[in-house]
C-alpha cells in the first residue's frame, strides 16, 4: 500500500462504520465516509422515540459534528446504488462515483416481512428515525381516534395494538406501550379509559427473547403480563391489513400493528454481486473480506460470519463495533507490510432487554439478572455508549422523570403520512 495516497471509503456511519473510522485515527490514509442520512443513530434506544420517552435529538447526532476534528475524513451525504469491483469505485445514484483503494461496507439492515412486503404499509418496522416518528404518530393517533369513535367495536380496534415479534425490540415496545396506556395517558381522555387498551405481543416461536436463557424468557413473559400485555406464542402471522392481524386461528381486529419480527441486510450483496445468506448478508471470509476482493470488507448487519461455535455473529451494536476495530487493525497491519490473514474473533458480552420502566433481563452467561437491578444496569450500559456528555445528561434526566412521575415528554404528534387505518 502507498501510505501517502491510500484512500479508504466507508459506506455507513452506524456503529461499525464510526468505530472503524475512529480506530484509524492517526493512520496515514484518506477516509471518505458516505451515508444516505446526515446523522448517526443510536438504534438500541430508537423504540423509546417511538413510544414517546425520548426526543429524536437524544438518540441521533450529525455525522459531520462527530467527525469535525478529523481533518483526514471527508463526509458525503449520498445514496450508494452499486460497487464497481473491477474499477474500484463506489457508484452513487446521481451518476457520480468515488474511487477507493480499500472499501468498508457497514450498511446495516432493514426490516423484512418474510416474502410479504405488502404488509409494510400496515405494520411498520423500526430501523430509522422516520420509522420511529411514524410509529409514535400511529400510537398516539390510535387513542385520538378512539376518543372520537362512537361504535364500540371500532373503538375497541383502535385501542388494540399488536406487536409482531418477540425479540428484544418487540418486548421493549410492548412493555413501554402498556405503560404509556395504563400510566402516562390515564385520565387525559374523556370518552375512553386508556387502561382498557389491549397490547398483544405475537411470537411464532415457543418463547420470547429466544436468544436468552429459558428462565429469563419466562421472567420477561411474566413481567409483560403483569403490565397487562397479552403474549401469544407459537403462532406465525399469516395476514396484516388495515383491519388487523391474523395468527393461527385468531383474527385480531387492531388498527395499529408494529413489526419487530425480522430483518434483512442492506443491498450490499447485490452491489457486489457476491454470495449471500437467506437474510441477504454477504458471505464474507473469516477476516471479513469479500471472496476474491481482499480490498473490500463488509461488517456489522451486512456481513455473515461465523463464531467458533458455528453460530453466526449476531447483528448487534457490540459486534459491529468489534468488527470495525478489527478491520482498522487489519488495514494498519497491511500498511506496515503484514498481509497475513487476520480472522475476526467476536466476543459476546451478553444480551440485554428492558421490560417497561422498572424491569429488565440481562444474560451475561456467567451471571443472569432480572428486576430493577437489571433495569439500572441496562440503563447505565446504554448511557455509557451514548455519544457526548449532553446526550448522556439529557437521556438520564428523561429517564429519571419517567421513573418518578410516569410522564413522557415526547408525546407530540408530528408529520402527516399515508397511514393505513
Amino acid at each position: 500500500m502507498n501510505e501517502a495516497s491510500h484512500h479508504v471509503v466507508v459506506v455507513g456511519a452506524g456503529f461499525g462504520g464510526l468505530e472503524f473510522t475512529r480506530a484509524l485515527s492517526g493512520v496515514p490514509v484518506r477516509i471518505t465516509m458516505i451515508d444516505k442520512r446526515n446523522h448517526h443513530l443510536f438504534q438500541p434506544l430508537l423504540y423509546q422515540v417511538a413510544t414517546t420517552a425520548l426526543a429524536t435529538s437524544e438518540v441521533a447526532w450529525p455525522i459531520r459534528h462527530l467527525l469535525r476534528k478529523r481533518k483526514d475524513v471527508t463526509t458525503l451525504l449520498a445514496n450508494v446504488n452499486g460497487v464497481d469491483r473491477a474499477g474500484r469505485r463506489v457508484l452513487l445514484d446521481d451518476g457520480s462515483a468515488v474511487a477507493y483503494d480499500t472499501l468498508v461496507l457497514a450498511t446495516g439492515a432493514r426490516h423484512a416481512y418474510f416474502g410479504h412486503d405488502e404488509w409494510e404499509p400496515f405494520a411498520p418496522g423500526l430501523k430509522t428515525l422516520e420509522d420511529a416518528t411514524t410509529i409514535r404518530r400511529r400510537i398516539l393517533m390510535a387513542f385520538e381516534q378512539a376518543e372520537r369513535e362512537t361504535d364500540p367495536e371500532k373503538r375497541k380496534a383502535f385501542l388494540t395494538l399488536a406487536i409482531v415479534g418477540g425479540g428484544p425490540t418487540g418486548v421493549e415496545l410492548a412493555g413501554t406501550i402498556a405503560e404509556l396506556a395504563r400510566d402516562t395517558l390515564r385520565g387525559e381522555f374523556r370518552n375512553i379509559d386508556t387502561r382498557q387498551t389491549r397490547v398483544v405481543l405475537i411470537e411464532a416461536g415457543d418463547r420470547i427473547l429466544a436468544n436468552f436463557a429459558p428462565e429469563l424468557s419466562d421472567y420477561a413473559r411474566k413481567a409483560l403480563e403483569r403490565l397487562g400485555v397479552e403474549v401469544e406464542l407459537g403462532h406465525a402471522v399469516t395476514r396484516c391489513d388495515a383491519e388487523g392481524v391474523v395468527f393461527g386461528d385468531t383474527v385480531l381486529p387492531a388498527r395499529t400493528i408494529l413489526w419487530a419480527a425480522g430483518v434483512a441486510a442492506s443491498p450490499a450483496a447485490e452491489w457486489l454481486g457476491a454470495a449471500a445468506d437467506r437474510a441477504g448478508r454477504v458471505l464474507v471470509e473469516p477476516d471479513l473480506t469479500v471472496p476474491g476482493s481482499p480490498e473490500i470488507f463488509v461488517i456489522g448487519d451486512a456481513a455473515h460470519v461465523l463464531r467458533p461455535d458455528g453460530k453466526p455473529v449476531p447483528g448487534v451494536a457490540p459486534a459491529a463495533k468489534q468488527a470495525g476495530w478489527h478491520v482498522a487493525a487489519t488495514i494498519k497491519a497491511r500498511l506496515a507490510g503484514d498481509t497475513s490473514p487476520r480472522p475476526f474473533r467476536y466476543k459476546h458480552d451478553g444480551d440485554l432487554a428492558t421490560i417497561g420502566k422498572r424491569a429488565a433481563a440481562i444474560d451475561f452467561g456467567w451471571i443472569k439478572l432480572t428486576g430493577w437491578p437489571a433495569w439500572w444496569l441496562w440503563g447505565i450500559a446504554h448511557i455509557y455508549f451514548l455519544i457526548g456528555f449532553r446526550n448522556r445528561l439529557a437521556v438520564s434526566l428523561s429517564w429519571l422523570w419517567i421513573y418518578v412521575t410516569g410522564q413522557r415528554s415526547a408525546r407530540l404528534i408530528t408529520q402527516g403520512d399515508n397511514d393505513k387505518g
